[in-house]
C-alpha cells in the first residue's frame, strides 16, 4: 500500500509549535508522506517562537516545497494528497484561501484540496475575530474547508503547554483522516456514573 500524502503548512501567524509539533508526530510514520511548505512569514515566526530555522525543520518533511513554487506537485490536482493542514493559519491566508486569491503555494495548495474535495484543515489562530475575519472563516467553510482554530481543552486536565498542544494538534489530525493519531477520546463523566 503507498503511504498518504499529507500537506503541512505553516504560516506567520502565532502558534507555529502546532505545525511543529504536528511534523514531529508525522516525521517517522512509514504510511504517511509529508509535504511542508513554509511561508515567509511562517520562516520569521517560527525562528522567533520555536528557535528552529527553516532547514532544521525541513528535515521532518519527505519533501519540502519553497512559498513561491507555483509549479510544485502539490499545485495541480492530478498530484494525489490525502489531506492539507495549514497549522497556524493566519488571517492573510485564510482570507486567500476563502477567496481562491491562489498567490503563493500554501494557498494555492489549499485551493487544490478544496476543489478535488479533499480534507483542509485550517487552525485560523487569531483574536478577538471581527466581522471581515468571521466572513472569511465561513467563505472556507462554505467552499469545503474545516475549520479548526487551535483552542486548548481542558477536561483531559493538561499539566503543561505541551500537552495543550498535543491535543490540539492531534484532534486536528484526526479530523484530516488520521484517526489513529487522535487523542484519548471522553467517554463521558465517570464520577456522575458512580
Amino acid at each position: 500500500m503507498s503511504p498518504r500524502t499529507v500537506v503541512v503548512a505553516i504560516t506567520g501567524a502565532t502558534g507555529a509549535v502546532y505545525g511543529v509539533r504536528m511534523l514531529e508526530l508525522l516525521a517517522d510514520r512509514p504510511d504517511v508522506e509529508v509535504h511542508l511548505v513554509l511561508s515567509k512569514a511562517g520562516a520569521v515566526t517560527l525562528r522567533h517562537e520555536c528557535g528552529l530555522s527553516p532547514e532544521e525543520l525541513g528535515k521532518l518533511a519527505a519533501v519540502r516545497h519553497r512559498p513561491g513554487e507555483i509549479g510544485a506537485s502539490i499545485a495541480s490536482g492530478s498530484f494525489p494528497v490525502d489531506a492539507m493542514l495549514v497549522a497556524p493559519c493566519s488571517v492573510k491566508t485564510l482570507s486567500a484561501i476563502a477567496h481562491s486569491y491562489t498567490d503563493d503555494l500554501v494557498s494555492r495548495a489549499a485551493d487544490v484540496c478544496l476543489k478535488e474535495g479533499r480534507p483542509l484543515v485550517l487552525m485560523v489562530r487569531e483574536t478577538p475575530l471581527h466581522v471581515g475575519h468571521l466572513r472569511a472563516m465561513t467563505a472556507a467553510a462554505e467552499a469545503g474547508a474545516i475549520i479548526a482554530p487551535p483552542v486548548p481543552a481542558f477536561y483531559p486536565h493538561p499539566v503543561s503547554v505541551d500537552e495543550l498542544v498535543e491535543h490540539t494538534v492531534r484532534r486536528a489530525l484526526a479530523r484530516a483522516g488520521l484517526r489513529d493519531l487522535a487523542p484519548e477520546p471522553w467517554r463521558g463523566d465517570l464520577a456522575r456514573r458512580s
